[in-house]
């Protein structure tokens, strides 16, 4: 009888292309937010000023940043979608998601409040995870800059472990065990 071994472990590519998903996913969600609100900001405020009444928050803040939300939604979910500018995005994001954590905790909302906790596990797990960001424009300008630079810049920078790792699969020799962290 032949035993046959079953490897175990992540395929980078297959992170690579999980990572892709999950940034179009978180990318959609927020394009939408701010694109069904873009149309009609001036409801959009009025609607967050009425509802964050009780709140601790002066009313001309929360104006202030309800004109905000809908086009830094709109801009983000772009950004991140696409995978431009990704990281400045997903902080941006991180940003716009505290501000709107800190008015729904205001008025004691804790199920909108609760919801909100997964937006920022998505948002850790994709800023962490930026160096399997490789399906994006991001990467691709930054290889187009490596080769009009005449030098090899994927093993710098946010994309210094997933390139790194990537680079020797593609050489076919076996992944490391262990990671180690310089």
């Amino acid at each position: 009888m032949t035993e046959s071994k079953i490897r175990l472990g992540l395929r980078l590519r297959d992170v690579a292309i999980a990572y892709l998903l999950l940034r179009i996913l978180i990318g959609v969600n927020y394009f939408n937010h701010g694109f069904t609100r873009i149309s009609n900001v001036p409801g959009f405020v009025e609607d967050t000023v009425k509802t964050l009444a009780d709140s601790y928050f002066p009313e001309f803040l929360v104006r202030l940043n309800s004109y905000l939300v809908p086009p830094v939604e709109l801009i983000v979910g772009i950004l991140i979608t696409i995978g431009l500018a990704t990281r400045g995005a997903l902080i941006a994001t991180f940003i716009l998601m505290i501000i709107l954590k800190l008015g729904v905790t205001s008025i004691q909302n804790w199920q909108a409040a609760t919801s909100m906790l997964s937006y920022g596990l998505v948002l850790f797990i994709l800023l962490a995870g930026a160096g399997f960001n490789i399906y994006s424009i991001d990467h691709w300008l930054n290889r187009r800059r490596a080769v009009e630079d005449g030098e090899n810049r994927t093993g710098q920078g946010m994309f210094s472990f997933a390139s790194t790792l990537w680079s020797k699969r593609r050489r076919r020799k076996p992944l490391p065990t262990s990671i180690n962290y310089r």
